[in-house]
């Protein structure tokens, strides 16, 4: 059995930059427990030439520390690309190179323990130290560790409308559509079912091969416009320590509201691709009509799928017109994006968690979850609590600070205080 100072669960960007922030800090032992046997960052969403919504800055490690062997320059710097990718003269990596470097740099890392499904955590208060279970992928061995904290990166399952849930046939969610994008082309027509950035992607991917494979394309959004995200630079400032530190002191009903009037700051659509999605239309139509349909304001209110045909009907409601109707569709793609559930073998430490009272996790402003304040740290899954900031790569180096910060009892990396020209909460000295 090995004692730890902290174990951490699942290895998404956020616990994968964890474990290169402590890597060179002999006084914290951790060891990062990934389900996978190698790391992989949204596989089903690499799609060619697509490239990430953040710059290059906002790497595993860079914000926190700007010295560190495993930033994405230094990546670049070793795979003899340093160059062209200052040549090329845009912040932005690929999709596809910022998974290669999260490989790069899980490969370099020796805390890491792929292929180890943690199956339980629970606590054993004679040693107060945290036990969790796992089993070894392929040998079905099971091991325990302990250690006196946790770290939760397990990342959010996909989530499926209600209305499709259960539905038969081949269905996709956007998580798996590349795999599927061969069989998908080979329908008479597809529909996808979503409204931000992936759904945007998709449909952009399905659109350049309309003609080529001679579907019909059909693309479903709930939202009444194609929001663009949102990108200006005084609104960035909302990423930032003084936003966080506003919005978490804030009424818990408050935050919940705004929780869901920010969407637009992190689930909007890139304004680049909402161009060139209408620039291909417009090439496209020159021959005549396009066979794709776009639909705002509709909401998806029932699926069925017949199993002879292999065609999926779906109802539709046009919300401000409040009609009623019914689309017909080979293919289905539902770009519905992800939700966070609590992972279950959590359940025999429930009572040490705290929840709100809409029943997600309280998270402290330290980032933890557990009812000391001080043992269970939280990764992503806080927009209720930490607004946009939760989901941002470029905020997950000033969380990793925090919490190592928090695991050692002195700040390693400095951990910014404020960064913002706006002042986001009324002025402390009374507005004179």
């Amino acid at each position: 059995m090995s004692t730890h100072d902290f174990i951490a669960v699942g290895l998404g960007p956020y616990n994968l930059g964890l474990a290169c922030l402590t890597e060179p800090l002999p006084e914290l032992d951790g060891v990062f427990l990934e389900a996978r046997g190698q790391f992989s960052w949204h596989p089903g969403m690499l799609l060619e030439a697509t490239h990430l919504q953040t710059p290059f800055i906002a790497d595993l490690v860079t914000l926190a520390d700007p010295t560190s062997p495993y930033s994405f320059l230094n990546y670049l710097k070793e795979r003899g690309r340093l160059y062209p990718f200052y040549i090329r003269e845009n912040f932005y990596p690929l999709r596809v190179e910022y998974d290669d470097y999260c490989r790069w740099a899980a490969g370099r890392l020796g805390s890491v323990r792929f292929g180890h499904e943690v199956t339980s955590v629970e606590y054993d208060p004679a040693d107060e130290r945290y036990v969790v279970r796992a089993v070894r992928a392929g040998t079905g061995e099971r091991v325990e560790f302990r250690a006196r904290h946790l770290v939760l990166g397990t990342g959010t399952p996909p989530d499926v409308p209600e209305a499709a849930r259960g539905l038969g046939g081949d269905v996709v969610h956007n998580s798996r559509y590349l795999e599927h994008r061969d069989r998908l082309r080979r329908k008479n027509s597809i529909t996808v079912v979503g409204s931000g950035q992936s759904a945007a992607e998709i449909y952009r991917d399905l659109l350049g091969d309309i003609d080529a494979y001679g579907y019909r394309l059909n693309w479903v959004t709930r939202s009444p416009r194609f929001f663009p995200l949102e990108y200006t630079k005084l609104t960035l400032e909302m990423t930032s320590p003084d936003y966080v530190d506003y919005f978490h002191a804030l009424p818990e009903p408050t935050r919940y509201r705004l929780e869901s009037e920010q969407k637009g700051l992190f689930k909007g659509i890139n304004s680049a691709l909402i161009n060139e999605i209408f620039d291909l239309l417009y090439q496209q139509s020159v021959a005549g009509p396009v066979a794709t349909r776009l639909l705002t304001n509709t909401e998806l209110t029932s699926a069925s799928h017949d199993e002879p045909t292999g065609t999926y009907t779906l109802g539709l409601r046009q919300v401000e017109q409040e009609r009623d109707f019914s689309l017909r569709t080979e293919g289905l793609v539902l770009a519905t994006g992800y939700r966070y559930t609590v992972p279950d073998f959590l359940a025999p430490i429930r009572d040490r968690i705290r929840f709100d009272g809409h029943g997600r996790f309280d998270v402290a402003r330290n980032y933890t979850i557990d009812a000391a304040g001080r043992e269970i740290f939280l990764q992503n899954a806080a927009t209720h609590a930490h607004s946009v900031t939760s989901p941002d790569l470029g905020m997950g180096p000033y969380r990793n600070s925090w919490i190592i910060r928090e695991l050692l009892g002195r700040e390693v990396y400095p951990i910014e205080k404020s960064i913002a020209f706006q002042e986001f909460g009324a002025p402390s000295d009374g507005g004179s």
